[in-house]
């Protein structure tokens, strides 16, 4: 297991974080910036009734869409489900809940649950009579907003580029997307990281996260691509 300053760790080390009914909060955006191997471990589990908090619900086969075809999930907090057909049978046979929120707030939630802050308001939706009746409105200076709750989780899931021993990550480009902001939300945050280096070899002007926020770190074993896009195509 790890101290203080060594977080690098094998997955089954942390077999004892992954329960029936917990809520993971993972990065990415339809698959990029998912982290494929913890998503693998968390399939092979074979945990159930998750609450799955993130930007989408991916595809069938690729990143977090792989526990909702595996109906692994009663709750999804997430801002579409356009890509994955699975989720929007099982939220039309009421198999899974989903609570959709606009992709910037739902950012901005999960902001707020990694800086300690319980909401905030916001004016997007207010006119909309469902959203009315579902969320506090709160008047400030005679205009009405929504109160929107802090989102977090028991395990975040992230993936970066590389990660010193300590921690501290780097993004590869556009897989950067949710996953700083992920990280800073869970009680427990892991990183697959594509590169592990020892600390000090990070350029400190480079690092997006900082190891801080991160509990362990494990090594990712990449994707079989030619497989996941077999399984897309069928």
């Amino acid at each position: 297991m790890k101290n203080d300053f060594q977080k690098v760790v094998e997955l089954s080390d942390l077999r004892h974080l992954f329960l029936d009914g917990m809520t993971i909060m993972f990065g990415g955006f339809g698959g990029v910036g998912s982290p494929p191997t913890i998503i693998d471990y968390i399939l092979a589990l074979e945990i159930h009734n998750l609450t799955l908090i993130g930007n989408d619900t991916g595809f069938p086969h690729i990143g977090i869409g792989q526990l909702i075809t595996a109906k692994r999930a009663k709750k999804c907090i997430v801002s579409h489900i356009g890509s994955n057909p699975n989720a929007g049978k099982q939220m039309n046979e009421q198999e899974m809940e989903i609570e959709f929120s606009p992709q910037g707030i739902l950012m901005e939630r999960i902001r707020a649950g990694g800086a300690g802050i319980k909401g905030f308001l916001s004016d997007i939706g207010i006119d909309n009579e469902i959203v009315r009746l579902t969320k506090p409105i709160i008047h400030v200076e005679g205009q009405p907003f929504l109160l929107e709750t802090a989102l977090t989780a028991n395990v975040s899931i992230i993936y970066a580029k590389k990660a010193d021993e300590f921690g501290n990550l780097i993004y590869d480009k556009s897989a950067r997307n949710t996953n700083p902001l992920v990280a800073t939300a869970g009680d427990v945050t892991i990183v697959e990281a594509e590169q592990i280096v020892p600390l000090g070899e990070l350029n400190p002007e480079e690092i997006i996260t900082p190891g801080v926020y991160v509990d362990y770190i494990v090594q990712s074993q990449g994707v079989n691509w030619s497989w996941v896009w077999e399984k897309e195509i069928k």
